[in-house]
């Protein structure tokens, strides 16, 4: 380690294949201490966290993507040959630690070389080793280490084993003042003519590295115009073949580590049938294999609301009483109302739904944890297919289950540029975990909690339904796009299907606190701010207009000889129409009265375009500053104790006096925001990955009247 770098501290890389179990390693390493960032120039999430050697000293460990060598197919992979490529790059690692599964150690160890020849310290850690002495697989790490120059650790991210050992080779790694390996590859004549013109040239130290540039400078963003120029020039003249070289390489590394993985590994006596065979018999079967996942999948929608209902009811009632109380303690003031009114009742609008959005991660990552979501990839690629995408695809579909912005960023494994294009214009119909608190405000208001077949509820059905509305819209748009959209790219699906395994619980419980931190603290922010923005709009008018408002409000309650509770009750709703809130929504009613909305809905289908959970939030702020008209029957509970679903169940039509949530209407509700683009962030990531606002803006449209005219034919049926 130079002088430098005993100053800071050391920057370790997490590198591997896919499904090295490398995620594993790193929840393990860094635990709660980690977070998730980008690098600059990069969209695709990065993870970062610390953990400390056994001599003390802090290191930082950054668990870049799964890759398979420095020649990319897919936008991940670019990451890692753009990190690599880049020493003066800040992201630039002091060491390497090299993920692989010795299970399937040759296919493991392209990059591996790739990284030794860019004369990085690097260590080898053969990850589940459980795994190869369950099925009597034998590895000679001495000899693995001798013949490839590098410290090898045959270690279990699963059960912890030799992580330890782990942490002491990276501390002596990192204490090394040079790198003791050898080359791997020998560049030929060409290749070395190359490289050397591009080190003479652009500075570049390391012949290995100059050759990348030479494969890559026309993408690498770190390259300056000049340097790109130059490089270019060199390509040309010297017609070097980036294509034939990379295939030419690739096969001569190969030919050399085939030979020492052969002498390191002893396989075992025999291949029995394992149990992952004897199950992929029946969970990849032609015709079982869809009809177990479309059961899994209900069973998933049923436990999201039997295990949620407890916890959900809990922390409205907490809600609750904290609004009373505050209430009670706190002086009459417009301070008081916004606390109550607006951050309080806000934030309850969205908390409510953490138990549901947490038992969907649980149950998803579950999925990918035990190793049933790659067959699932592998059961529907050729049905993909015929929509005008792949395999790959579902995997940014079922994705969109949690949250369109990461599945879309997933897509960029797919190599088709027409797949992920269409991938990337369907996957906001596929419900999301934001779509959630609508679906069960508006499914628990006129659905009743009736069993079929003494299993599922009509409720959960109904949910179910909601999905299945958004996986039909999403296929059916996408082979409306294969049609339209032309292209000769070819494309096939490469997989290594990993073995069934018991779910490693310490990463299964990182990810699903992470991915609900993330969205709590995400939608907790817009909440906040549209909660407070739209409880000022709702508590002030122009001009006098309040003063107006309430003097009407008593003259009606006079002539109608209500009670004082009554009279204020009318006033408050009076008020609130003539709110400015009152007015945007009034003005913005009639384009949306045909659907069965009123202008408080309006409201709240314009402020859910920041985030569709906002939608909950807006509404208990509406509802709670102008509950006149919540005509709830139970004397002893008072209104401001009403909770959101009651309001709306006696929510009526100013003009008519008629319900305004009727079955038609929440039908209708459900079915706009199924189909409608209701994320500004999805429009943003999909202008982002597309590179331009023609998509994004074509699919803005198409969704939305996509959703206007099937939420009209819904209203229209059930009215």
């Amino acid at each position: 380690m130079t002088a430098a770098q005993a100053t800071r501290t050391p920057k370790i890389a997490l590198v591997g294949n896919p499904n090295s179990g490398k995620s594993t390693l790193f929840n393990l390493l860094t635990g709660m201490r980690q977070k998730t960032g980008n690098f600059p120039g990069v969209t695709v999430d990065i993870k970062t966290g610390h953990f400390r050697l056994p001599g003390g000293k802090e290191v930082e460990l950054t668990d870049l993507p799964g890759a398979y060598s420095l020649y990319p197919t897919s936008a991940d992979e670019r990451i890692v040959t753009s990190v690599f490529s880049n020493p003066s790059d800040p992201n630039y690692p002091d060491a390497v630690v090299y993920v692989a599964d010795v299970t399937h150690l040759e296919k493991h160890l392209l990059l591996l070389t790739q990284l030794l020849d860019l004369r990085l310290p690097l260590l080898l850690a053969l990850n589940m080793a459980d795994a190869a002495e369950t099925i009597g697989l034998k590895v000679n790490s001495a000899k693995l280490s001798e013949k490839l120059g590098i410290p090898v650790v045959l270690l279990s991210s699963r059960t912890g084993e030799n992580v330890s050992k782990l942490l002491t080779e990276i501390e002596k790694l990192l204490e090394e003042s040079e790198n003791k390996h050898k080359d791997f590859y020998h560049l030929n004549e060409q290749e070395r003519s190359v490289a050397e013109a591009i080190r003479m040239n652009a500075g570049v130290d390391n012949p290995y590295r100059a050759l990348l540039l030479a494969h890559h400078y026309s993408w690498l963003p770190a390259l300056a115009a000049p340097t790109r120029q130059t490089i270019s020039a060199i390509v040309s003249n010297k017609q070097f073949s980036s294509l034939k070289h990379q295939v030419d390489e690739t096969l001569e590394r190969y030919d050399h580590f085939t030979p020492i993985v052969q002498a390191a590994v002893q396989p075992p006596p025999r291949f029995p049938s394992t149990a992952t065979d004897r199950i992929d018999a029946v969970l990849t079967h032609r015709w079982l294999g869809p009809v177990i996942f479309a059961l899994i999948m209900l069973l998933v929608f049923q436990a999201i609301y039997d295990w949620s209902s407890i916890p959900m009811d809990f922390i409205e009632s907490a809600f609750a009483w904290l609004s009373d109380t505050l209430r009670a303690f706190l002086p009459e003031h417009w301070a008081t109302r916004l606390l109550t009114d607006g951050i309080v009742t806000g934030l309850s609008g969205i908390l409510v739904f953490v138990p549901q959005i947490a038992i969907l991660f649980f149950l998803i990552t579950l999925l990918e944890e035990v190793g049933y979501m790659a067959r699932v990839v592998f059961m529907f690629d050729r049905f993909m297919r015929r929509f005008g995408m792949g395999g790959r695809s579902i995997v940014s579909l079922i994705s969109g289950g949690a949250c369109a912005v990461p599945a879309i960023m997933s897509s960029r494994t797919i190599g088709n540029w027409k797949e992920r294009l269409i991938t990337i214009l369907v996957t906001p119909f596929i419900t999301c975990s934001a779509r959630i608190p609508v679906y069960v405000i508006l499914i628990g208001l006129v659905v009743p909690a009736q069993k079929v077949l003494g299993i599922f509820s009509l409720q959960s059905l109904t949910f179910a339904g909601m999905y299945a509305l958004g996986v039909f819209a999403a296929l059916s748009s996408g082979y409306i796009l294969k049609k339209i959209m032309r292209t000769r790219e070819l494309s096939y699906l490469a997989l290594e299907l990993p073995v069934y395994r018991m779910p490693h619980w310490r990463n299964l419980w990182l990810t699903v606190w992470e991915k609900v931190s993330a969205f709590v603290w995400e939608a907790g922010r817009i909440i906040l701010i549209i909660s407070v923005l739209l409880w000022a709009l709702a508590s002030f008018g122009p001009g006098d207009s309040f003063q107006q408002a309430e003097v009407q409000a008593r003259a009606e309650a006079t002539a109608q000889q209500l009670s004082p509770e009554e009279t204020e009750s009318l006033v408050a709703a009076y008020q609130l129409e003539a709110s400015y809130a009152g007015r945007i929504g009034k003005a913005f009613e009639p384009l949306i009265r045909p659907l069965g909305y009123d202008w408080k809905i309006g409201i709240a289908l314009f402020t859910s375009f920041a985030a569709r959970e906002v939608f909950a939030g807006t509404l208990a702020v509406l509802y709670q500053l102008g509950n006149a008209e919540a005509d709830i029957t139970d004397a002893a509970e008072n209104e401001t104790k009403a909770t959101l679903r009651q309001r709306m169940e006696a929510e009526k039509f100013t003009d008519s006096g008629k319900p305004v949530y009727t079955l038609a209407t929440a039908l209708s509700l459900l079915v706009f925001y199924a189909l409608a683009m209701q994320c500004a962030s999805t429009l943003a990531v999909v202008r982002r990955e597309t590179g331009s606002w023609k998509w994004p803006l074509l699919q803005f449209t198409f969704m939305t009247l996509l959703a206007y005219a099937g939420a009209w034919v819904v209203y229209n049926l059930f009215i």
